[in-house]
């Protein structure tokens, strides 16, 4: 007989459900461009449209393992989105960990006076 996966998360002890749903978290946060055109229902074709391009290059930008920052931002910015970038330094400032937003240094055409 098939148990209820509610039932069984309901018989774990607190800190590992807390555990779990922090991973939980932490893996929707890290996602593939692929991964995250599907979380958002957003279809190859729909993209190459709104670039410009054909569908077979979204499909070669999603497989890029190193691509230049220009192509990403202009990809998050045809989904709707935007870019951020942020640099970890663990172990500074009197050993405490220093994080640190970089100003955007991509060139944003649509917006340039």
């Amino acid at each position: 007989m098939a148990k209820r996966f509610s039932n069984l998360i309901a018989k774990m002890p607190k800190r590992a459900r807390a555990r779990a749903r922090a991973r939980t978290q932490r893996m929707a946060a890290e996602l593939t461009l692929t991964e995250l055109c599907k979380a958002f229902d957003v279809s190859q074709e729909e993209l190459a449209k709104i670039l410009g391009v054909k569908q077979a290059n979204v499909s070669k930008i999603e497989r890029r393992e190193d691509m230049r920052l220009s192509t990403l931002v202009t990809y998050m910015r045809a989904m709707g989105g935007d870019i951020e970038i942020v640099a970890h330094f663990p172990n500074r400032s009197g050993g405490k960990d220093k994080t640190i937003k970089l100003k955007p240094f991509v060139e944003d055409t649509a917006h340039a006076a």
